[in-house]
């Protein structure tokens, strides 16, 4: 018998004073951030720490210290209090984001943006809007909408994400089908570098000089610094607009009339998809009028002027029939549409019904390919035992595979991420890539090498190190660890250490 004792003593010893000297830097740490900001915008205890510690995703990292920042200048103290005191920071909107994009590693500090939530200017005039990033998707259209305008980009989670997440990951929702994601609508960005110094990246000329830098900074997801103020796009409500519910017997008759949609010369707002699993739980939450005995449904969302929609109206009935499609039905008012797209938007949640935890992928297919990754979908989850219930952007390819599960079951994370590692591979295999709008994050942090060579990886790298030198914007996030000269696994350049587990 092997005598480990005194090793695994000293190994105890050596981790215990590890924690406490954390502990002690993180001590100093808040008083210098109370010092900064003030005490009631820096949050401590256990049940911070724990509530900040994830996102919407499955994953879970360890936060030191919460800061709740209401300005610029807050974030500013808040990020050179960090560098100054040798700590990480990753900046959170609402926590609604799926690809573990917030989720703090290395102990990092949380920046919160969500008391960050004015709408400082509306200019209908010349088109845009500057809001803080912890707006609230939904509450910015709804604030526009006595000038007749919208924020384009509508997430499925419009009511709880933020501008600023949105920005972070490009989102895209809906109707980002003819307007395009959030890239397409944002102007200009301050932005909080790692070393506390402003920048205001893009403008609101037409065509501001240099690099696009603003449209480098959308999508990175924290890791080039924190937006404090966003200029964002005003798009106009348009006069006419038609939503049509088609329903299928096969779904693959579904699949094939979206192809046909769009080769007929007609680009809706929104074509969403809904299998016979997600009708069904849809349907009971909301009373909608979903048929639930519809292999699949589409949800069309046409708008414009009114004779040019009362055409595309007739083009996808006809396109609709030649796929064998039940029945079509228009929504006769907006009280009406309202509840269909109730339904839609609540998908996600509804699948509590059939279980109560789930997993959501999202990856993007052609659109030609849509019922074969379908299909292997459904193998896959039956393989692993678990239930595939899919709602997804059917117009642009965006698959939102939910794999539904009970996280009590013994040893079923482990199914749950095995089975996605298979859907993102046969994503992958049909020509499709890892993330049409909730970002790389720690999710799928590791496939990058399946789509990027180890120089376009490297070159990523280096673009980041331009920002962010020392690597304390959201660390470990997106680049997978070794894409830089001389990293090793394990460890990012920075001598960050990666926690085993901490990511899919």
């Amino acid at each position: 018998m092997h005598r480990t004792g005194p090793i695994v003593e000293l190994v105890s010893t050596i981790s215990d004073a590890a924690e406490t000297i954390q502990q002690l830097d993180t001590s100093q740490l808040v008083k210098h951030l109370v010092a900064a900001i003030g005490a009631d915008s820096v949050k401590s205890g256990r049940l911070d720490q724990h509530l900040y510690a994830k996102d919407a995703s499955v994953l879970r990292g360890t936060s030191s210290v919460v800061t709740l920042p209401r300005c610029t200048a807050d974030v500013q103290a808040i990020v050179r209090t960090c560098t100054a005191n040798g700590f990480s920071f990753v900046a959170r909107g609402s926590g609604t984001g799926l690809a573990g994009g917030a989720v703090p590693l290395d102990n990092a500090v949380i920046i919160a943006t969500a008391r960050m939530n004015a709408v400082e200017e509306v200019d209908v005039e010349n088109g845009f809007a500057w809001v803080q990033p912890g707006v609230l998707n939904l509450d910015l259209s709804r604030a526009l909408l006595p000038y007749g305008r919208h924020f384009a980009p509508d997430p499925s989670s419009q009511q709880a994400c933020s501008i600023g997440g949105n920005v972070a990951n490009n989102s895209g929702g809906p109707h980002c089908l003819a307007y395009g994601v959030t890239s397409a609508h944002v102007l200009a960005i301050e932005v909080v570098m790692a070393d506390g110094e402003t920048v205001m990246l893009g403008g609101l000329d037409a065509e501001p000089s240099g690099y696009d830098l603003r449209g480098l900074f959308v999508g990175s997801e924290g890791t080039l610094g924190v937006a404090t103020r966003i200029a964002v796009r005003l798009t106009p409500n348009p006069p006419i607009v038609k939503t049509l519910l088609l329903d299928f017997v096969q779904p693959n008759d579904g699949a094939a009339t979206v192809s046909s949609i769009i080769a007929a010369g007609v680009v809706p707002a929104a074509l969403e998809m809904m299998d016979q699993r997600a009708v069904e739980v849809v349907e009971a939450f909301a009373n909608a009028g979903y048929p639930t005995d519809a292999g699949a449904v589409l949800l069309v969302e046409l708008d414009g002027m009114a004779d040019g929609v009362a055409a595309d109206v007739e083009t996808v009935r006809r396109v609709a029939h030649a796929n064998s499609v039940r029945s079509v039905r228009v929504a006769a008012d907006d009280a009406e549409r309202d509840l269909l797209w109730k339904g839609r938007r609540n998908a996600f949640g509804a699948v509590a019904r059939l279980k109560p935890d789930y997993y959501l992928h999202d990856t993007v297919v052609p659109r030609t390919k849509l019922q074969e990754v379908l299909e292997k979908v459904y193998e896959i989850a039956d393989r692993y035992e678990l239930l595939a219930v899919n709602v997804f952007h059917a117009g642009d390819g965006n698959l939102h595979p939910i794999l539904a599960y009970d996280s009590r079951e013994p040893g079923v994370m482990d199914r749950v991420h095995a089975a996605g590692a298979e859907i993102v591979k046969a994503s992958l295999d049909a020509g499709g890539v890892l993330s049409g709008e909730h970002g790389i994050g720690l999710e799928k942090r590791d496939y990058m090498p399946l789509m990027f060579t180890s120089a376009d990886l490297a070159e990523q790298d280096r673009v980041r190190s331009v920002f962010d030198p020392a690597d304390s914007a959201n660390p470990m996030k997106v680049i997978p660890s070794g894409s830089r000269c001389g990293d090793f696994a394990g460890h990012t350049g920075s001598g960050h250490t990666i926690p085993e587990g901490a990511w899919v």
